[in-house]
């Protein structure tokens, strides 16, 4: 005779308990992207941010400098004090004049290991999301990508990394909690950048690099600086103005140059009107484009769905233009009109031009 069926286990529910050899990993660790003895600003971004979560875990907040010895090293290690890190862990090397993967992978993973943070932040720039990716590899541990938002867990004392998933269009919290450190990366201009104080300094903590040259498989043949460049730098413009789809066709795209033009900004758009040629790929603002923080944003003709908003929501006045009163764009810009924007552009163009001409006159 047939057994009746059993009825199924439940799922045995997660435990937040971090385990125990787990629970040494202590305080929270900004990495100090340091090239060619310039800093990445995203660093002094993260830096305000990680001293936030340092103090909501009641930890201490470092730094972590990677650099050959000279002056850019001693000043990042310094600003480092400056931007609110209460110590800096310090590697100098002559094998990390230039950025390669095999050196800084080894030289970040044994400071980790030697003196175990429980949260490592790095910006997730070129060189950070290289160097990221290998870290976690090596150490076994979590990676969330791209944050917009990090909090601290109040029951775990986790860190809780948010990012967009499925395209842009849903927001996840990501924690991990069965490895240590927990580690995320953050775009720039997502976080807002502390005031320095130029009084703070504190101890350095040094280390070295176990490496040598022939260890290492790649060779640096030269160096092309992003001023040197003709890509657009949407990421520290002080005003933006960008395009949707409500240009309707890409000659259109010239209203929005003429406007940035006359106002002196950069100028950009969503990611349709880079699937459609519109524009080149390293002007598209948006979850995965560019996330900027100007002074002014004009976003014409988008719908400011979550994936271009997170791009965006970051700067201090954003004037949407849309012919659709109920666009989503409208729910966080802080002036609207309701227009098409094949008319408001080239009206705000000559609105600025004959302003700058009566400015002219004046003086």
């Amino acid at each position: 005779m047939a057994q009746p069926a059993r009825p199924a286990a439940k799922p045995r529910p997660k435990t937040k308990e971090l385990p125990e050899h787990l629970k040494a990993y202590r305080h929270v660790w900004v990495f100090v992207e340091l090239e060619h003895g310039r800093v990445h600003p995203v660093s002094w971004e993260l830096m305000t941010e990680g001293r936030r979560l340092a103090d909501a875990l009641s930890v201490e907040l470092a730094g972590v400098v990677l650099g050959p010895p000279g002056d850019g090293t001693d000043q990042a290690v310094a600003e480092a004090f400056h931007y609110g890190a209460d110590r800096v862990h310090l590697v100098e090397d002559p094998l990390l004049a230039h950025y390669r993967t095999d050196p800084y992978a080894k030289a970040l993973t044994d400071v980790v290991n030697a003196h175990k943070p429980e949260i490592l932040l790095l910006g997730a720039s070129t060189l950070g999301r290289d160097l990221a990716g290998a870290v976690a590899t090596t150490l076994a541990t979590g990676l969330t990508a791209d944050c917009t938002e990090l909090a601290i867990d109040p029951d775990s004392r986790a860190l809780a990394a948010t990012r967009p998933t499925f395209g842009g269009s849903l927001l996840c919290t990501i924690m991990t909690q069965a490895a240590r450190p927990q580690m995320a990366t953050v775009r720039p201009r997502v976080m807002a950048m502390g005031a320095p104080d130029r009084s703070r300094t504190g101890p350095v903590v040094r280390d070295r690099l176990d490496m040598t040259e022939e260890a290492i498989a790649t060779k640096v043949l030269d160096f092309i600086p992003d001023a040197d460049t003709n890509q657009a730098q949407l990421a520290y413009a002080d005003i933006v103005v960008a395009g949707g789809l409500g240009l309707q066709k890409p000659e259109n795209m010239r209203l929005v140059v003429e406007l940035a033009e006359v106002l002196g900004a950069e100028y950009g758009g969503s990611r349709p009107l880079v699937q459609k040629g519109w524009i080149t790929a390293d002007r598209q603002i948006g979850q995965t484009g560019k996330t900027i923080r100007p002074r002014l944003y004009i976003a014409a003709g988008i719908s400011g769905a979550i994936q271009h908003r997170v791009g965006c929501e970051g700067a201090d006045r954003i004037l949407a233009i849309n012919s659709d009163p109920n666009a989503p764009i409208f729910d966080f810009a802080h002036h609207g009109i309701v227009g098409d924007a094949l008319e408001i552009l080239p009206a705000l163009t000559a609105a600025v031009r004959q302003r700058r001409a009566v400015t002219r006159m004046a003086g």
